[in-house]
């Protein structure tokens, strides 16, 4: 992991030369605004708190990431499967933008080379990289705007260490990963499902509506029972997957 050291004005400083080169190599252009960047790979276990009370980490960034990369998926889907269902839609968005895809997108960017943080080697939070990445992507977004942070992540990181048609052939059977997990947990888990008005092609859309412990916990929609409930069940995993940071 990358380590930097802090003068007493809280500057950056410790091999920025090197930072810069890695990250160039990584983004494929010179980046502009390097406190950004140095900002976007700082762990909250290396946070750190100016004369005005400000916490320094990439949090912030993390927030912004993530709704970039939910715009730019959303984009690139529309326009990469033009006869796709919004169900269908929907799904492969939630699956590009799980906790699980976007950890492994960092470890695939070998994000943990920039990174900055006071977590022990024995410990690696299950989301750190993903959360790295986020955080990465918002910081492009402040610093070049967003179609140079959609051309990069589209072609930087989806086109090159992500396999969409095999990602859609292989279905993660999210009911069993969250049964095992509220099993293991000792939760209730209820499933509660409503058929809606018929739609124009004359197909029925279920609707289903997941529980814990008697509390709304994720929703879903698909063309049958199987594909609502697995549709919640992912929703409901991700959720839970977040929360284990």
């Amino acid at each position: 992991m990358f380590l930097l050291r802090r003068k007493e004005n809280n500057t950056l400083i410790h091999n920025r030369q090197e930072f810069r080169s890695r990250l160039k190599q990584l983004l494929g252009f010179k980046p502009v605004n390097l406190r950004l960047y140095e900002k976007a790979f700082i762990h909250r276990s290396a946070s750190y708190t100016l004369p005005d009370g400000t916490r320094i980490n990439n949090e912030r960034l993390e927030f912004l990431g993530d709704a970039i990369i939910d715009s730019i998926i959303s984009d690139y889907l529309f326009h990469h499967y033009p006869e796709g269902r919004e169900g269908f839609l929907t799904k492969t968005r939630a699956r590009i933008v799980s906790r699980e895809t976007l950890n492994q997108l960092g470890i695939s960017m070998s994000l943990d080379k920039l990174m900055v943080s006071n977590l022990s080697s024995s410990v690696t939070p299950p989301n750190l990289f993903g959360n790295t990445l986020e955080a990465l992507i918002g910081a492009l977004f402040i610093d070049t705007g967003y179609v140079r942070t959609r051309r990069f992540f589209i072609e930087k990181v989806l086109k090159k260490y992500l396999d969409l048609d095999q990602m859609l052939a292989s279905e993660t059977d999210y009911k069993s990963l969250i049964l095992e997990y509220c099993q293991k947990n000792k939760l209730s888990l209820h499933y509660t499902f409503k058929e809606n008005a018929v739609q124009s092609n004359s197909h029925p859309l279920f609707s289903v509506t997941l529980e814990i412990n008697n509390e709304t916990v994720a929703q879903g929609e698909g063309a049958t029972k199987k594909e609502a409930e697995q549709e919640a069940s992912m929703n409901a995993w991700n959720k839970t997957r977040a929360t284990q940071i």
